[in-house]
């Protein structure tokens, strides 16, 4: 109705005034295009040419009291413009626009360091975001801030404005990212690594090129184009296989399918939702050991900044999963391997900033997973744990300066992660996942990433690290009695032998359902027989709410034996006992309780300032 009488009204009026109109409205190009069934590119040119263009009016944030050093700007189609004038050399930095699940507050940390770096080398920088609940748009973490959408036509008309030198899309997430290229198609200059290379990392077929060219291992995969192709290229690849729309973010709508069934599941699930082709079709690692490496590169010298050990094993979002840095159980040939490995895709990708890769150890053989050419998610805890500010540094490498020079200018100290790794101390992210806001959400970690935040813990060891991680993340593995409820799948029931074992030893009391009771019995292990939550009562669900138990682990195989084990799993989080979901995770919380118990069940307290 409303576009009808949109396209009426240009049938009766001059369009240079209705154009006008409609812009001060706040039809953006995009929306007027869609309406008229043409490229927003049209109506932006059409747009220019009739000089119908935004101004910007300024939010004095001295309230007129003396000059603003730091003024907010806004666009409007109005006529004065209230930009003040500058001559300094200036930089535009993209925020990340509004925080949600796989791209928040670490993308943020990343624009507002790029922004004090450059301030301090004598920049002017001018952020670009639209999200007032960050530290990007505080009046103190820029020259100029534009509280604008992270969009083409708003990011342009800030070019416009201001004339910058450059403009960097590399560490505000994926949404400046998803813009970069048609940006640059209209004259703007991007910093750093070129939009061409970011994009022949993030498509699938340039992608396989690269890893084969570079005689690197990668997963077996395929692209379909439509649903019938799906199963088979699953058949070719071979189950299991990770399906996932093509160019998602925080693994959104990505799922391991272990048979047709399955995938046919997810298929009927993603039309009902609108699936985005193509499909990406990889093979599974089922049990592998993750690895993400941060990198910086100035397009000649690659340095390594962390590698850090994922806890969880392969199929958790790496936004999910606790992470070890330094990797606490990799051989040094290994961590050679993994800085090797990088340095060629830097080098090939002509990376000129931050970069992250994920690996995967499976049976001892390195497989790359993904390579992200920009800033990730784990540039914040790299930094905290080196003691290195790695998005300054990054930023730096944008704008023209290469790492021999920061060296030489004393910005950037000389470092060496292998050396680093022998004396530092050891480093846990651990993150924060809002189960108990969300009634009814599925309480399951796996590739889709749920977290909503991050923590870490600093120690002299990994166990006494975790502990910390664990505490902050609001998971208290001391509280209560000292009882664990134990419930684990066919499958990994020999992993869960010695983790009995050091329960056992630590004084634990063991609460165990029927298949778990009787392998841990068959292996001269006591535990107390249990009956499952859908059983009768007295269940595990009545010893949870009279506070027998004070710590879970359910760790089903099957969908069917994960939603048997939701109403136990929510119950745990409402009444928030620590609740396990993986043998790995497990593993560690048990070497955590025996560093704690080691420790006098203490430990110490430091600022991060004081570790370096």
């Amino acid at each position: 109705m409303f576009v009808t009488k949109i396209k009426n009204k240009l049938q009766k009026t001059d369009w240079k005034n209705y154009l006008q109109y409609l812009k001060s409205l706040g039809f953006s190009d995009g929306q007027i295009a869609e309406i008229l069934g043409c490229r927003e590119t049209e109506i932006r040119k059409q747009r220019q040419e009739l000089g119908i263009l935004p101004v910007f009016k300024m939010i004095d944030t001295c309230a007129g009291e003396f000059e603003s050093r730091t003024p907010y700007y806004y666009s409007t189609y109005d006529q004065e413009n209230e930009v003040l004038p500058s001559k300094r050399p200036k930089v535009i930095i993209l925020g990340g626009g509004p925080n949600r699940i796989g791209q928040g507050i670490e993308f943020d940390y990343c624009c507002v360091h790029a922004s004090m770096a450059l301030q301090e080398a004598g920049y002017e920088t001018i952020m670009v975001n639209s999200n007032p609940e960050t530290v990007s748009t505080d009046f103190d973490s820029s020259d100029r801030l534009y509280f604008e959408p992270v969009t083409v036509e708003d990011v342009l008309a800030v070019w416009q404005q201001e004339k910058p030198m450059g403009l960097i899309v590399q560490i505000g997430g994926q949404t400046p990212l998803n813009i970069a290229k048609a940006i640059e198609a209209e004259g703007v200059k991007i910093l750093g690594t070129s939009v061409k290379q970011i994009a022949r990392a993030e498509n699938r077929y340039e992608f396989n090129q690269i890893v084969s060219k570079l005689g690197l291992n990668q997963p077996a995969s395929a692209i379909a184009d439509k649903p019938e192709q799906v199963l088979k290229m699953a058949e070719s690849v071979g189950y299991p296989v990770l399906v996932r729309p093509s160019y998602v973010l925080g693994g959104q709508s990505m799922q391991i399918v272990y048979n047709d069934s399955e995938l046919k599941s997810w298929l009927q699930d993603m039309q009902k939702s609108g699936i985005i082709w193509p499909v990406l079709v990889d093979k599974f690692l089922d049990n592998a050991l993750e690895i993400d490496v941060d990198a910086v590169s100035d397009g000649q010298e690659v340095l390594t900044a962390g590698i850090m050990e994922h806890i969880e094993r392969a199929g958790i979002h790496s936004g999910d999963s606790s992470t070890v840095l330094p990797p606490h159980t990799l051989s040094e040939e290994q961590v050679d391997e993994l800085i090797k490995s990088t340095q060629l895709l830097a080098r090939e990708l002509e990376v000129v900033g931050l970069m992250n890769v994920q690996y995967a150890f499976k049976d001892s053989k390195l497989y790359v997973l993904e390579v992200n050419p920009r800033a990730s998610r784990t540039v914040p805890f790299v930094s905290k744990a080196t003691g290195i500010a790695w998005a300054k540094i990054g930023a730096l490498l944008m704008v023209g300066n290469k790492l021999k020079d920061l060296r030489q200018k004393g910005i950037l100290q000389p470092f060496n992660f292998k050396e680093f790794a022998k004396t530092s101390h050891i480093s846990v992210k651990e993150v924060v996942l809002p189960f108990k806001k969300f009634a009814g959400c599925q309480i399951t970690l796996g590739p889709e990433m749920r977290s909503t935040g991050e923590v870490m813990g600093i120690d002299k060891n990994v166990g006494l690290a975790f502990a910390k991680g664990q505490l902050a993340a609001g998971q208290n593995i001391l509280s209560g009695n000292k009882t664990v409820f134990l419930s684990v799948n066919d499958r990994e029931k020999h992993e869960v032998l010695s983790i009995a074992e050091n329960f056992l030893k630590l004084n634990y009391v063991i609460y165990s359902t029927e298949g778990t009771f009787n392998y841990l019995k068959q292996n001269g292990l006591k535990s107390i027989l249990v009956r499952k939550a859908k059983e009768k009562e007295p269940n595990i669900l009545n010893f949870l709410t009279e506070r027998k138990i004070s710590l879970l682990i359910n760790i089903p195989y099957t969908r069917e034996a994960l939603q048997d084990n939701m109403s136990l799993r929510r119950l745990a989080v409402l009444l928030d006992l620590p609740l396990i979901t993986t043998t790995a995770g497990a593993q560690i919380t048990v070497q955590a309780l025996q560093s704690l118990a080691a420790n006098n069940m203490s430990f110490e307290v430091k600022a991060l300032q004081d570790l370096f």
